[in-house]
């Protein structure tokens, strides 16, 4: 792994803790539940599942409230997509930061059955 991919996977977690830090209570709880993976892209087997190649996060697992059977096996998780993100924000560093915590917050809402009007009326958008 080069210099750049640690940068980028470093940046990428600060901004995560960050903006878990920043979540109120009730949903820091749930957000502390959530396995947070950085990868670069997705990978063949996701492509190969119709999921398009510039993806930027993915949330897998069941959400809140959904017994573990029904949807997904695993846990939850949320992949960010840390050189997908780079390549999107061109390279610049504080629109990168903006977009790890706006694709967090989007799939965090789907572990949480929230859209994107619920978490923009949190304030949290």
């Amino acid at each position: 792994m080069d210099a750049t991919a640690k940068w980028l996977i470093k940046t990428a977690g600060d901004e995560v803790r960050a903006t878990i830090e920043a979540l109120p209570a009730d949903l820091a709880r749930h957000a502390a539940a959530v396995t947070v993976i950085f990868e670069p892209e997705p990978g063949p087997a996701l492509i190969e599942d119709g999921w398009e190649a510039d993806l930027l996060g993915m949330f897998s697992g069941n959400a809140v409230g959904t017994p573990v059977d029904v949807h997904s096996p695993g846990p939850p998780q949320i992949r960010v997509f840390y050189e997908n993100l780079w390549n999107m924000t061109q390279g610049v560093e504080a629109d990168y930061r903006d977009e790890v915590r706006i694709t967090y917050l989007h799939e965090l809402g789907h572990y949480l059955g929230l859209d994107e009007d619920d978490l923009d009326e949190r304030g949290l958008l």
